[in-house]
């Protein structure tokens, strides 16, 4: 018997035998199972239930302020405790803002000098630097009633009854530790208070 024919009738046997398993199982009678359970249960229960529900009041949010006009921004700000809460904002203008937008729309008019004196008699970073450059800003003369610059505005700015229209320096305070400290301890504080009044 050849190879070919011995491997065909190997597998002929295995699928008749797989075959006559399979009807076997098919013809075989069920498996019933019956099972019987008799439970009996009584129960006597009492409960009592008190609950109180606790809820924080609601946020006290603040306000969104959006900017009315170029030179204007929002500030706002809330507290919020168990019992409170209160929020408020308002509007803030930026007048550096304003004289650098009221100084443009003179440059844009042809209004070249109007538009430095806008920003020369309102800040006096602005007055300095024209001062230092050699070009300082112009003033009115009472006498003669005519603006000056150059020189004769520098000249008219060394008198002693024209200090007074010379714009004030701001007064930038460098970094101190103990102002510091004292602004985070009553920061602190605050913060304790207002948690105790949460309470």
């Amino acid at each position: 018997m050849s190879d070919r024919l011995r491997n065909n009738v190997i597998a002929g046997f295995i699928v008749l035998a797989f075959w006559i398993i399979s009807f076997s199982t098919m013809a075989a009678d069920p498996i019933v199972t019956q099972a019987t359970s008799n439970s009996t249960v009584t129960s006597n229960s009492t409960s009592n239930t008190t609950s109180e529900v606790k809820t924080n009041p609601p946020s006290a949010i603040s306000p969104s302020l959006g900017a009315n006009t170029d030179c204007t921004y929002g500030v706002s700000g809330s507290v919020q405790s168990s019992v409170i809460g209160v929020s408020g904002g308002r509007a803030v203008r930026d007048i550096t803002c304003e004289n650098i937008a009221l100084s443009a729309h003179l440059y844009d008019m042809g209004l070249k000098i109007a538009a430095i004196e806008v920003l020369c008699l309102n800040d006096r970073r602005v007055f300095d630097a024209m001062l230092f450059a050699g070009t300082p800003c112009g003033i009115f003369e009472k006498e003669t009633g005519r603006g000056l610059i150059g020189p004769e505005a520098t000249a008219e700015w060394a008198k002693a009854e024209n200090k007074k229209y010379i714009p004030e320096r701001e007064n930038f305070k460098r970094f101190d530790t103990g102002d510091f400290f004292e602004k985070v301890t009553s920061g602190i504080l605050g913060v304790v208070l207002l948690a105790m009044l949460a309470k």
